[in-house]
Order: C-alpha cells, then sequence, then structure tokens
C-alpha cells in the first residue's frame, strides 16, 4: 500500500509531462500559422490599398501583408522578399508604364505570382496581362466576396480570369480585326470531341480548370486532360491562345452534332 501514493504520483507526472507537451505543441503550430500568407500590396492609391488589406486580413487571417506605392520600390521588396506568396500589381503606378512594369517585376522576381489589380476591363489588356507572366487578372470594381474568392483562387495555384469581362467581349477594334484575321477553322473545330468543345466554351467564358469541372460534373483531371488536348488540336501554345482564338466561336452550331 505504501506504494500506491508514490504510483498515483508517477502518473500525475505523466499527466503534466503530457499536458506540458502538448502545449508546446500547440505554440508551435501557433508559431508555424502566425502568418498564413505573405502578400505585397503595390498601388498608389492609400484608399484602394486599405481595402485590399481590409479582404486580404478578412478572408485570409493571419497573413503579412507589405505595401508599396510605386514600381521601383516593389522590386526591392521583392527583391528582399523572395517568400512572397502574392503580388497584386497596380497597373497604373508610378513607375509601371502599363504591361512594361509587369514583364520588369516578372523578370526580377520570377518566382512570385503577379496579379494585376487595375479599373482596366478591357478584354485585350486582361488576356495580354496573362501572356506577359500574370497569374490572374482583377478589376477594381469586383465585389469583396469576387476579390476574395479570385486570391483563393490564384493562391491554390489556378489562372483567375474576370468571367464577366472575357464573356462579354469588351475589347478593342484593333484585337476584333485580329481575330477575324486569325479564326479557329472548322476543320480544327470539328477535330475536338463533343466534351472538348464544352471545355473549351467554358474557357472562352473565363472559367478556370476547377470552374469547368464543377459545371460538367468531372474530375478536374480530365479537365486537364481536355485542355491539353484542346491546345495540341487547335495548334496554340497555351490557355490564353485557345481563349483568343475561340472568343467569337458560335459553340451551338458545333454542339448539334
Amino acid at each position: 500500500m505504501l506504494n500506491e501514493p508514490r504510483a498515483a504520483h508517477s502518473l500525475g507526472t505523466r499527466y503534466d509531462e503530457s499536458a506540458a507537451a502538448l502545449d508546446t505543441e500547440n505554440k508551435k503550430v501557433k508559431t508555424d500559422m502566425e502568418f498564413a500568407y505573405k502578400i505585397l500590396i503595390a498601388d498608389d492609391h492609400p484608399l484602394f490599398r486599405e481595402a485590399i488589406i481590409s479582404v486580404i486580413a478578412s478572408g485570409f487571417e493571419g497573413s503579412e501583408i507589405l505595401e508599396t506605392d510605386d514600381l521601383d520600390s516593389a522590386l526591392v521588396i521583392a527583391r528582399e522578399n523572395d517568400d512572397l506568396d502574392l503580388i497584386l500589381l497596380d497597373l497604373n503606378m508610378p513607375g509601371m508604364h502599363g504591361l512594361n512594369g509587369l514583364i520588369t517585376l516578372r523578370n526580377e522576381a520570377p518566382t512570385i505570382p503577379v496579379v494585376i489589380v487595375s479599373a482596366e476591363e478591357e478584354k485585350q489588356v486582361v488576356l495580354q496581362a496573362i501572356t506577359y507572366g500574370a497569374v490572374g487578372f482583377i478589376t477594381k470594381s469586383s465585389p469583396r466576396a469576387q476579390m476574395t474568392e479570385a486570391i483563393q483562387q490564384i493562391l491554390n495555384g489556378n489562372v483567375y480570369l474576370p468571367s464577366d469581362i472575357i464573356r462579354t467581349g469588351k475589347e478593342s477594334a484593333g484585337r476584333r480585326r485580329h481575330n477575324d484575321d486569325n479564326p479557329i477553322s472548322p476543320e480544327l473545330l470539328n477535330s475536338l470531341t463533343r466534351r472538348q468543345l464544352l471545355v473549351l466554351e467554358r474557357m472562352s467564358k473565363g472559367e478556370s480548370n476547377k470552374q469547368i469541372a464543377y459545371n460538367l460534373n468531372i474530375a478536374e483531371t480530365t479537365v486537364k486532360a481536355h485542355v491539353s488536348a484542346i491546345l495540341r488540336k487547335l495548334n496554340v501554345h497555351n490557355r490564353v491562345q485557345a481563349i483568343l482564338s475561340a472568343s467569337d466561336v458560335d459553340f451551338s452550331q458545333y454542339l448539334k452534332r
């Protein structure tokens, strides 16, 4: 019986040690998750920076947010912080010179994803931004929930295109003439299967692979396989070229078969 208190003490000690270990682990997890993401906002409008900071703070709690208001300082921050998860880049802030600033930033920090954030809503500019290396294009008129969804989609590794702009086809006369000069031939379109046509149609509306998979009730890996086949059959090198080529296609005509 003399050993019973000692046994009880031993049990209490083991419990205390387990609790201490668990507390240490919880603190470690909390430290590891202190910053969910590290994001740079490069925009020369203080009010918009405040608005996007609010979006990130509420939608991506614990994220570390850096700010700047011109391209030169954005380049410095990008060089000094190669662990950035994302750069939100204003198209018209000082030093940008339109999409030239995007090209410069991509050359200086090729591993950091860059998203254009702009009041610009012309389809040609949106698609050119993706062609020059942006992983997304968010319009400043986007509702808060749409901005959050766009940022999440990009952080998940997807490209984000504003489907309302892609769908409505706001583009310059020059781009329309370019499309008229380089349409997809009926033969190439007829080489696509019905499912590939459905995927291409949704691509042309600016939908991501995940959205296409949901809307067509197929796996995302299946969508990726269809996209690869579409690019190969249409003789284009990337998704943007496919979208440009298909912007004026009447899919209903080909889906009748």
